[in-house]
């Protein structure tokens, strides 16, 4: 029965909900009942205990402090407990800043309640509770407990409790609660957008019949695992990866309905059990009403997943199905070699006209292994043969991963190499020499450039493919990883008004991102004049002046450079010195008062130096010109989530520390966990080799000494190595121990010698 109590009114109104919405550690710690909306706490207390200012009450459950501090406008004594201590300092910092009245707040377990303040009049529990015996025992005879309860989270019913007599307590359901928010509510109370942000995105929405997210989404340029993952917690629903869904499809299930109604719902059907049916969907407002009446007497999950997790899983489903219907291939044997296989009754030309069926079908192959490169932030697809295996494999943080869910017939993989041939403008008919090409994709807002090889072998040609993002973020300075030393020394080069500063390592060793996040501070900065060469062109950024070289019209990087310096430059980067000719282009560039970036392919910052003597560049102009050398190789990042201390391997420590181990020498491991998909690391950071050309080492460039001599003064220089780099991310716990022999030669594994000592670090 509804407590009609004219004070609560003024009680909403003198505590505004925005006060306690709006904060990024709501993301991580809270559920959607913990930021209730005004509707919802309006409806709990109009059928509580009529409320006056005697009145004692305890909460179970602060939540974000929203529901507490309306309460305490009403009540004159209030304890909450809550079972977390990050979201009981939220509710805290909340009070503070909307100048609640004094509520008492204790961390403990809700269903303990707090008996050294009972009795109380009135006991709201918002969060789950197995046994209410003990919140009874703490009610005053008169009073009432009030529970959510319920299997649907954002739909609970209310239920009230009197303690009775000997028969027990008395139990009444007084209806649901509805704390649902739309997608674009939740997106405001997490502080990804304000009011005029959502309402503009509304618009566009309306305008283009799409999601509101989706607009959201495009603008925000979001890690989307990460927001997905925060809006699921939000509607109370789980929120999955296509990785734990694709080895149990229900194909079947999936053919009982209509792909049109599906795809226009945004709803697969994964898999039933014995009486509920898992529902996934991209949209947090999907509805599964209709859905729900074509599925007789099962009962529907939602599960929330990312656009591309959703693409990925209809696409699987789709090729189970088609491979189950499609034609039968002639069974006759494929000859081992690269030359042109012989041809039988049951091969299809893919470009034919009347092959249609099977076309489709290996292209949504390719599309759906392509998909799954993103969704794993894979740099490469290998697609192989060996014999009549096919094997098919991504590289994501620096290692191969089989994907082992794809199971192709030596046909199947020759139809497959046609279609990545076409796509990429490659010639299907030659099959004996090497050829390379490039196509594009496109997937949610992210472009990509897609670089495919194509190479004979003894079982008949491979393909890689190599994925560059056209559209991605560009990373900031501080968020490169480097230790706070070696970002303010590369800082503070960008300052520099003229020199040449090199960025060096072997292929994929991230030497574009670190240059890219130079270019984003001098654009933030504006106030000089930036112009780049590239090839191709990564990432756009505004106010620079980005060119691509074009080498098939005779427009390499020195012509480039050549005609730079008539446009007045301040800053200028080329992406890669590769020859004499733009080695020799970017010293005189420095020399006339410009600052120079580049990279180069060289193993270490001292190899960096003997590959511009190999290019001939005079050593005194080497000396006079280059500013620093920074040299590096990427790491596995340690899984955040699932970091935790590990015991250090023996063999490794013992190439580290030939003499003794230094005291308190520590490093962490990640256990594997959903976040990185059991790998136990997620992610790759820089480890970096600096090498600041001072006086000495410009005296020791210009004498061109051998290398092991240059490296030895470079040592004595204060040449900061990739070890001690390593060793900071190991005792930090950002990479693990076991990277280290991958990404130090044998010989760099111990200290180096340093002025004729040998360091103890």
């Amino acid at each position: 029965m509804k407590n009609f109590d004219p004070r609560l009114d003024l009680a909403l109104a003198a505590v505004p909900r925005s006060g306690f919405i709006a904060s990024a550690d709501l993301r991580k710690l809270m559920s959607g009942r913990s930021i209730p909306t005004q509707a919802a706490v309006r409806h709990i207390l109009q059928r509580v205990t009529p409320l006056t200012p005697a009145t004692r009450a305890l909460v179970v459950g602060s939540g974000a402090g929203y529901l507490p501090a309306v309460l305490r406008q009403l009540v004159g004594r209030l304890d909450v407990v809550e079972r977390e201590a990050a979201i009981a300092d939220i509710a805290r910092e909340n009070w503070r800043k909307t100048d609640t009245q004094a509520i008492s707040l204790r961390v403990a377990d809700g269903q303990h309640g707090a008996p050294e303040s009972a009795p109380f009049d009135l006991i709201i529990c918002t969060c789950d509770i197995e046994d209410t015996s003990q919140l009874l025992a703490q009610l005053d005879p008169d009073g009432r407990l009030f529970t959510l309860e319920g299997d649907e989270p954002m739909m609970p019913n209310l239920v009230s409790y009197l303690r009775g007599g000997k028969v027990g307590p008395v139990r009444a359901e007084l209806g649901p609660v509805n704390f649902n928010r739309d997608t674009g509510e939740i997106l405001i109370d997490l502080d990804y957008i304000d009011e005029q942000q959502l309402e503009d995105a509304r618009t566009e929405a309306a305008r283009n019949r799409e999601p509101v997210i989706n607009v959201v989404r495009r603008r925000l340029h979001v890690d989307d695992a990460e927001f997905y993952r925060n809006i699921a917690t939000q509607r109370g629903v789980v929120y999955m990866q296509a990785e734990e869904l694709l080895d149990d499809l229900d194909v079947a299930l999936f053919r009982r309905f209509s792909k049109t109604f599906l795809d226009n719902q945004r709803l697969i059907p994964v898999k039933a059990d014995k009486d509920a049916v898992l529902v996934v969907s991209d949209n947090p407002d999907a509805s599964l009403d209709d859905l729900a009446r074509m599925s007789g007497n099962y009962r529907l999950r939602m599960a929330l997943v990312t656009p591309t997790s959703f693409r990925r899983i209809w696409s699987a489903l789709e090729l189970t199905q088609r491979s189950k219907q499609m034609l039968h291939w002639s069974e006759e044997p494929v000859a081992a070699s690269s030359e042109e296989p012989p041809k039988s009754q049951g091969d299809k030309d893919l470009l034919d006209p009347q092959s249609q069926e099977i076309s489709h079908y290996l292209v949504s192959i390719y599309e759906a292994i392509l998909l799954d490169a993103v969704s794993a932030n894979a740099s490469d697809v290998h697609i192989e043969r060996y014999g009549d295996r096919i094997r098919i494999r991504i590289r994501a943080d620096g290692e191969l991963h089989d994907l082992t869910h794809y199971k192709l017939t030596p046909r199947d993989h020759a139809g497959l190499i046609n279609v990545i041939k076409v796509r990429a403008e490659i010639n299907i008919a030659e099959r004996r020499l090497p050829q390379g090409g490039r196509s594009q994709m496109r997937v949610g807002s992210t472009n990509y450039d897609l670089r495919v090889q194509i190479q004979p072998s003894l079982h008949g040609e491979h393909a890689v493919i190599r994925l560059l993002s056209q559209t991605g973020r560009v990373l900031g300075l501080a968020e490169l990883g480097m230790a706070q030393r070696v970002a303010q020394l590369y800082q503070r080069l960008l300052d520099n008004p003229a020199g040449l500063v090199l960025v060096v390592g072997p292929t994929g060793s991230g030497k574009s991102t670190t240059l890219y996040a130079a270019l984003q501070a001098l654009a933030d900065d504006g106030r000089r004049k930036v112009i780049t060469v590239e090839d191709p062109i990564e990432y756009s950024i505004d106010n620079i002046q980005q060119t691509r070289a074009r080498s098939e019209i005779g427009f390499n990087f020195a012509d480039a450079m050549r005609s730079f310096v008539r446009q007045d430059p301040d800053v200028i980067l080329v992406g890669e010195i590769r020859d004499a000719e733009t080695a020799l282009e970017a010293i005189r560039a420095s020399q006339t008062g410009h600052l120079v970036l580049s990279t180069l392919h060289s193993n270490d910052a001292v190899d960096a130096l003997q590959r511009l003597f190999d290019l001939d560049i005079l050593a005194n102009s080497i000396a006079g010109e280059l500013l620093a050398v920074i040299a590096q190789r990427l790491a596995k990042r340690i899984c955040p989530h699932c970091r935790q201390p590990a015991e250090p391997d023996p063999v490794i420590l013992a190439e580290l520390f030939p003499e003794r181990v230094p005291p308190g020498f520590r490093c962490f491991e990640g256990r594997g966990c959903v976040e990185c998909s059991g790998r136990g690391t997620r992610g790759r950071i820089a480890v970096v080799e600096f090498l600041t050309v001072n006086d000495e080492i410009r005296n020791v460039i210009s004498r061109q000494p051998p290398v092991g001599e240059l490296r030895w003064q470079a040592l004595d220089a204060g040449l900061m190595t990739m070890r001690d780099s390593a060793l900071d991310h190991v005792i930090a716990g950002t990479i693990p121990l076991s990277e280290l022999p991958r990404i130090l030669p044998q010989e760099r594994m111990a200290p180096e010698q340093r002025g004729g000592r040998r360091s103890n670090r």
